[in-house]
């Protein structure tokens, strides 16, 4: 089950020399539930890349959202990713779903998303 997302951060950096991983502003983990090392999905809004990696901590506050290792060939600076981690239960879940607008600024947060429909401040 779905339990956190981040939906539409952009890609703040992107460096292939590091050893894996994306690192994420620490105050976007927390919204989203995500945890240190944890298993997150990635999908590249702007080309259609779709990896799985773990998350690590960025520097709380500065709005990074880092690709590393072979997930830096995936994105570039700009790229809009939804990040998403999922729990193994067979129980519902109210997942935490952050919202992005274009400069990695939350602007809204809920637990459902409504098919077919995009909040007003998410269009380009």
């Amino acid at each position: 089950m779905l339990s956190g997302k981040l939906h539409r951060i952009r890609v703040t950096e992107a460096q292939v020399g590091y050893v894996g991983s994306v690192g994420i502003d620490e105050n976007f983990m927390e919204a989203a539930g995500i945890e240190i090392n944890q298993e997150v999905h990635i999908v590249n809004l702007d080309n259609g890349a779709r990896w799985i990696t773990y998350a690590i901590p960025a520097e709380r506050g500065s709005k990074t959202m880092a690709l590393n290792g072979g997930g830096a060939r995936l994105g570039v600076v700009g790229d809009k990713l939804v990040v998403m981690v999922y729990d193994w239960t067979d129980e519902p879940t109210k997942p935490q779903v952050v919202f992005f607008g274009n400069n990695n600024e939350i602007v809204d947060r809920g637990t459902t998303e409504p098919h077919g429909k995009i909040s007003p401040d998410l269009e380009e």
